[in-house]
């Protein structure tokens, strides 16, 4: 008997839990060697890290900053939750602690971008 893959757990909201702290996780390995290149600019002087510094102050960079923030908001809230199933006293999936991290990273997110412009 062939068996097939059952496509219902990916509507599943612990399936979509699953998939953002992966996804933010791997947002933020292509950002760190970035990161570094960046602050290795300031090895070659203040010059240099002064011209990246300037031509980080674009609306571009102020986007993909303001998307950093969710990420690692995402991100740690995927972890916080799968910590408090891993080792809480409930087992199994509770729905709150997803809505929690998503409404945490949201609310970061909305932070950061109102810092932007005030």
């Amino acid at each position: 008997m062939k068996r097939r893959n059952d496509r219902r757990a990916r509507s599943h909201p612990a399936y979509w839990a699953f998939l953002m702290h992966r996804l933010s996780g791997l947002g933020l390995t292509v950002f760190l060697p970035l990161h570094f290149w960046a602050l290795g600019q300031a090895l070659h002087g203040a010059a240099a890290l002064d011209g990246f510094l300037s031509f980080t102050d674009q609306g571009l960079f102020k986007f993909a900053e303001w998307g950093l923030v969710v990420l690692l908001a995402l991100h740690l809230m995927g972890g916080v939750r799968l910590l408090m199933i891993e080792f809480g006293s409930a087992s199994g999936l509770r729905k709150n602690w997803i809505a929690g991290a998503v409404g945490f990273a949201a609310a970061a997110g909305m932070a950061f971008a109102l810092s932007l412009f005030a």
